[in-house]
């Protein structure tokens, strides 16, 4: 999924460069269906998306739902932390472009 795609553009006015507005994650709680792994040497949060979404720019979803266990702005974490999926990924993209403005 291409994060950006739905996400307005704008160009200021005065210097007509053009700008993405500001990204909103949606909050990701808890729920009965999610997983729970344990974390081992060299996992990377894109990996993790690809391998339980099939889509390593899911990677977000993953951190958004451990922002506790995450360090931001990385995709690497560290070994030997249990860590949340979220398994009901279409209702998490669906609050993201309901927050964001699908097209």
């Amino acid at each position: 999924m291409a994060r950006y795609t739905n996400i307005k553009r704008k160009v200021d006015k005065y210097t007509k460069n053009r700008y993405f507005t500001n990204v909103v994650y949606p909050e990701i709680p808890p729920t009965a269906e999610d997983v729970y792994i344990r974390t081992r040497v060299g996992d990377r949060l894109d990996r993790l998306a690809k391998s339980y979404y099939g889509d390593q720019t899911l990677w977000w979803v993953i951190s958004r739902a451990n922002p506790d266990k995450v360090k931001r702005f990385s995709y690497f974490v560290e070994p030997g932390l249990q860590i949340r999926i979220p398994n009901d990924i279409s209702r998490v993209l669906l609050d993201y472009q309901k927050l964001n403005g699908a097209r």
